[in-house]
């Protein structure tokens, strides 16, 4: 069973009995996306033993460009990218456990999603649902190593609650809807992707190894068309982290973040955001104006892309016209709005 690990268990920093490790470990992947992808298959073919796949979304001909497990056939069949990326990697590696959750991550079953896990590793596309893996995380003292990346640039650090400052340590609050780019604003380079994902596996696999010691302990930001890689310091400030200095689990909770409604007879969806934001429509507008058809005045904004519209208000709180499809609904508002 450990041939088909031979180049990797000859490396010093793994070993026989690091791979032993991996074989026993237990990880779940949040997202399966661009950074997803790469990282999902990048811990079957070192064979990690059970990989949990998280996703909420379907696969579409834009993916493609970077999120290395779909194909054309898998559009074609209708799969959600959960269910086509463990099809995929079963085929890679029949040793490793993979269990595909085609589920929207929320405050209701995020902490069982992570439950008897050993490590979650980020491929989300989006701020609240990394602080609600933060606060889930923090609150098991479970570690998780963050990821994302936007247009050629992208970041990762590795978490270790009570150890490590965590996520909300260095971004303190959800930034307000509409004001930072995403993939369907900005783009986003696919060797970008591949860069950071590889990094926040490397990381994860010394966690899963127990070689804590040899994490680096820094928050890595690379950007791949610069060809530039940089280590940020990150100090904690004792006391000051809602998290994990004072216990207050604020997403968790459901006391940040939005929830969603539908409206009886209108096939929309409300998205509605959790305290005080303040949208730019001018800034929005500017971001959105390559998306699709967008206009505002003083008291709201519309963009109108594909088959749907998305009516956006001051306080973030957005109306999604075209789909009663709750899960589908938060994937368009994170796509577009971005947070």
């Amino acid at each position: 069973m450990l041939e088909r690990y031979s180049r990797q268990m000859l490396l010093a920093e793994v070993g026989e009995a690091g791979q032993e490790k991996l074989l026993a470990a237990s990880v779940a992947v949040i997202g399966c996306g661009a950074l997803g992808t790469v990282v999902a298959s990048s811990l079957v073919r070192a064979g990690v033993g059970r990989v949990k796949i998280v996703d909420r979304d379907y696969i579409e001909l834009n993916n493609l460009q970077r999120q290395i497990l779909f194909d054309e056939e898998d559009i074609a069949r209708g799969l959600p990218k959960a269910i086509a990326a463990a099809e995929k990697l079963r085929r890679v590696n029949s040793q490793v456990e993979i269990e595909p959750l085609v589920a929207d991550v929320n405050p209701g079953n995020v902490e069982e999603i992570i439950g008897q896990v050993d490590l979650v590793l980020d491929g989300t596309d989006n701020f609240e649902t990394r602080f609600l893996v933060n606060d889930a995380c923090v609150k098991h003292g479970l570690p998780w190593v963050y990821g994302a990346v936007i247009a050629t640039y992208g970041m990762t650090m590795a978490i270790v609650p009570h150890r490590t400052p965590c996520f909300r340590c260095f971004v303190a609050e959800m930034p307000p809807p509409g004001s930072t780019p995403t993939c369907d604003t900005v783009g986003v380079l696919g060797p970008a992707v591949n860069i950071v994902a590889s990094l926040e596996v490397s990381e994860g696999l010394k966690l899963l190894m127990g070689r804590e010691d040899e994490l680096h302990g820094r928050l890595i930001y690379v950007d791949a068309w610069a060809g530039t890689l940089e280590r940020l310091a990150l100090e904690k400030k004792d006391g000051f982290c809602p998290a994990c200095d004072l216990g207050r689990f604020e997403f968790l909770e459901a006391r940040q973040g939005s929830y969603l409604t539908s409206l009886c007879g209108r096939e929309a969806v409300q998205v509605n955001v959790r305290g005080e934001a303040k949208v730019s429509f001018p800034d929005l507008a500017e971001r959105l104006s390559p998306v699709g058809q967008v206009s505002f005045n003083d008291y709201m904004l519309r963009l109108r892309v594909d088959s749907y519209e998305l009516t956006v208000f001051p306080d973030g709180r957005t109306i999604i016209k075209g789909t009663t499809d709750e899960a589908l609904a938060k994937t368009l508002y994170a796509k577009y709005i971005g947070s």
